[in-house]
């Protein structure tokens, strides 16, 4: 079995059997693709098969060498992981040769937030005067609103928007999902996209369904997302480094220290993990100021 093999068996199998999204598919090939990339520049001739973890340990070597952050190294080792389990379940190893391949270890990164005066700004800066800017308003407070992924937010569908009792149906990765509540002002900013912008464009035939759409009728790609948010920010010269998941850490961490129940964000965000929820527990700021001036003797 050939790299080529290898990999469109493991991208099916990712497809099929994980019932993963194109983006986490891409992901992994990537992952797979840096590992070929090592092994043609200093181990010709080397199948899938062959390799062993001497191999994956002058990987990681080089993962280092090209100043690779721990956490991006984590990801790719992950990756590569996925990959040899998958031949083994198939029945082309016997053993793993990733088995004792270590990660790097990675700290807890507290996600940046947006305080709701910076949200507010940021959506105020939308120019309504632009045939589009009604769009991207009604994007933006659903992203807030709703606590979205950028790829849930472009594949949100006309047909999942149950306004009348105040949820929306997301899908998740995997295909799952979940009904999350929309807020009055979301619902209110849709209602007049949909009036005043989407109506009039021409709409191509496969997005018919697709809830924001481009000039062209066409569902809009994450990498506008992100281009209209960071426009935003330098519009009113906003001094964080922000993107659509930004808005999802922000409504999470608002959710929280507004005193809302853990499982309950965890359900709205679709974690399979709390775990993974529990990093919006940390306090904000003005909090833990106010407890250091009234608690510390030396305050």
């Amino acid at each position: 079995m050939n790299w080529e093999e290898g990999k469109k068996g493991f991208e099916n199998f990712l497809k099929l059997e994980k019932s993963l999204s194109l983006n986490s598919v891409s992901a992994y090939i990537n992952d797979i693709n840096k590992l070929i990339d090592y092994l043609n520049k200093n181990h010709s001739k080397i199948t899938p098969l062959k390799v062993k973890l001497e191999h994956l340990k002058g990987f990681i070597a080089w993962l280092n060498q090209r100043e690779i952050s721990p956490r991006t190294q984590a990801r790719t080792i992950s990756g590569i992981k996925s990959f040899y389990k998958y031949l083994l379940i198939e029945g082309r190893i016997t053993s793993d040769p990733t088995a004792l391949m270590e990660s790097p270890k990675i700290g807890r990164k507290l996600p940046d937030v947006l305080s709701m005066e910076e949200i507010d700004s940021l959506i105020n800066a939308v120019d309504l005067s632009k045939s589009e800017g009604q769009r991207n308003k009604a994007m933006l407070e659903t992203l807030y609103s709703c606590g979205l992924r950028v790829s849930e937010l472009v594949g949100l569908k006309i047909t999942n928007l149950f306004f009348d009792q105040g949820f929306i149906k997301v899908e998740g990765k995997a295909g799952k999902e979940r009904l999350v509540p929309v807020s009055g002002k979301a619902i209110e900013e849709v209602g007049k996209y949909l009036n005043e912008y989407r109506k009039k464009l021409n709409v191509t035939k496969d997005s018919e369904n697709i809830l924001f759409l481009n000039r062209r009728g066409r569902k809009l790609s994450r990498v506008m997302i992100f281009t209209i948010i960071k426009n935003l920010a330098e519009s009113i010269d906003l001094q964080k480094s922000i993107s659509p998941h930004t808005f999802r850490h922000s409504f999470a961490s608002h959710l929280i220290n507004g005193g809302a129940d853990l499982r309950a964000v965890q359900e709205m965000l679709g974690h399979e993990s709390i775990l993974t929820t529990e990093i919006y527990t940390h306090l904000d700021k003005d909090y833990l100021k106010s407890t250091i001036q009234q608690f510390h003797p030396r305050s």
